[in-house]
């Protein structure tokens, strides 16, 4: 019988990945809060300009993750991890010598072209046992929300202290301590995991496009994270006006942040509790477009600005927790890997359009107006949830398979499918595994008695 907990591998494994997850999270997060206001001196300094700069990474990083994380799995993991935090590196160096904005544009493309998200959850896989697969990919997604507060708290005071070029410079050794812990901290693996669960598989893409829960997820993360980057263009801006001095943004980001996941819970219970993912997800796209309000009709109060970060950053919280964990319930059986690949790069192609479209609307319409165009898409994604469904409580497992030909795949996937509790089941051979998604009344012993093996 397997140990119910990590083992000591498995521990190092995932708070070493989580840590250098949390570092370039660290490194891409940090500017946001701050480049409107510390970038003011760069050359060609403008509002469409700052928001190409916030986003830049973003087509650079949707271009290249499927790709990064595909040669992961033919070079190796570490060498496509070392090789993007070197870029990433490189990227923060030519945006702190910048003395133009062009040249921090330059330097955020290329700290996007480090893409190794993929990368690093396939070697998080790579090195647990599918049974406690689910608690380090839990361990590196909290990583990621925790790097996403402390940016927020950091940012700020950095380049009180160091400037603009300090807090770039600071990126560029984070990357490089991330180097240190994957070379010398995390194992070697000797084996891949399966690569439906882990990795993009390029031929089956179109398919994560046509599924019509899955397509409504991927539009809500772009438009999530477009949002939350036009927002980082004029609100930071109005905080000023409203008469909070740039030194002290970080006294109102981070507090706000913390209240915010507090709010959180409590929307994360019920919809457990009632099992109603779907209202308690509309109910955050509804506190959102509260906070996008309020920070349109608030742009001079910072009592009203306040309490829009707060509502803001509770329906970000929530929505941003909701959706990863949405997409692997809806996605196909073996599919994962490419779900989320496509979801990713949504994700960073939504921060990339929300940059130059912030950017774009503060020029023509000002701060208010960057807020409204938010209000509009965040009320075209409310729209767009009403076809979504309630997700199937559903667990998944990935289990080896000793078959010898596509006949036998096949047969035993259809005994697969008969057991009791079993939802899907599908056999790849060329992977010798079978991804099954079962409910409660599921039995492992009589899958493994099917697949012939011990897992």
């Amino acid at each position: 019988m397997a140990a119910s907990g990590l083992s000591s591998t498995e521990k190092k494994v995932a708070f070493s990945l989580a840590g250098v997850f949390g570092l370039r999270m660290m490194g891409l997060f940090m500017i946001m809060p701050v480049f409107a206001l510390y970038g003011q001196h760069l050359q060609g300094f403008s509002p469409l300009w700052v928001g190409i700069a916030i986003g830049a990474y973003g087509l650079t990083q949707a271009m290249l993750q499927i790709p990064m994380g595909i040669l992961s799995d033919r070079i190796g993991r570490k060498p496509v991890i070392l090789g993007g935090l070197l870029l990433f590196a490189i990227g923060s160096v030519v945006a702190a010598m910048a003395d133009s904005i062009y040249g921090v544009v330059l330097g955020r493309a290329l700290q996007g072209m480090g893409a190794i998200a993929a990368a690093v959850l396939a070697m998080a896989a790579d090195l647990s046992r599918d049974e406690q697969r689910t608690k380090v990919m839990a361990i590196i997604g909290m990583c990621i929300g925790l790097s996403f507060a402390l940016s927020l708290l950091v940012g700020p005071i950095v380049a009180q202290h160091l400037g603009l070029s300090g807090l770039f410079a600071l990126t560029a050794v984070l990357a490089l301590c991330g180097m240190a812990i994957i070379q010398f901290v995390v194992p070697s693996p000797v084996g891949h995991a399966p690569k439906g669960d882990t990795l993009a598989a390029p031929a089956r893409i179109m398919q994560m496009l046509k599924h019509p829960q899955l397509i409504r997820l991927d539009a809500g993360i772009f438009i999530l994270h477009l949002v939350l980057t036009a927002v980082f263009v004029a609100l930071p801006l109005d905080l000023v006006s409203a008469g909070l001095a740039k030194e002290q943004h970080w006294l109102l980001y981070f507090p706000a942040f913390v209240a915010a996941f507090i709010l959180m819970v409590p929307l994360i219970i019920i919809g457990v509790k009632r099992k109603n993912a779907k209202g308690m997800f509309q109910l955050a796209l509804l506190i959102l477009l509260l906070a996008l309000g309020l920070m349109a009709l608030f742009s001079q109060s910072l009592v009203g600005l306040s309490i829009a970060v707060v509502l803001f950053f509770t329906g970000f919280n929530y929505l941003e927790a909701s959706l990863p964990s949405l997409i692997a319930k809806f996605c196909p059986v073996g599919e994962k890997g490419t779900a989320m690949g496509v979801y990713s790069t949504s994700q960073f192609l939504g921060a990339f359009c929300g940059g130059l479209l912030g950017g774009g609307a503060y020029e023509l319409l000002g701060a208010s107006g960057v807020f409204t165009v938010g209000m509009g898409l965040v009320l075209l994604w409310l729209l767009l949830s009403f076809g979504m469904q309630n997700p199937v409580m559903l667990k998944s497992y990935t289990l080896s398979a000793n078959v010898a030909g596509k006949a036998e795949a096949g047969e035993m996937a259809a005994q697969l499918s008969q057991l009791e509790g079993v939802a899907e089941a599908i056999v790849v051979l060329e992977e010798k595994v079978a991804y099954l998604k079962v409910d409660e009344h599921f039995d492992l012993r009589q899958a493994r008695a099917v697949l012939g093996s011990v897992n």
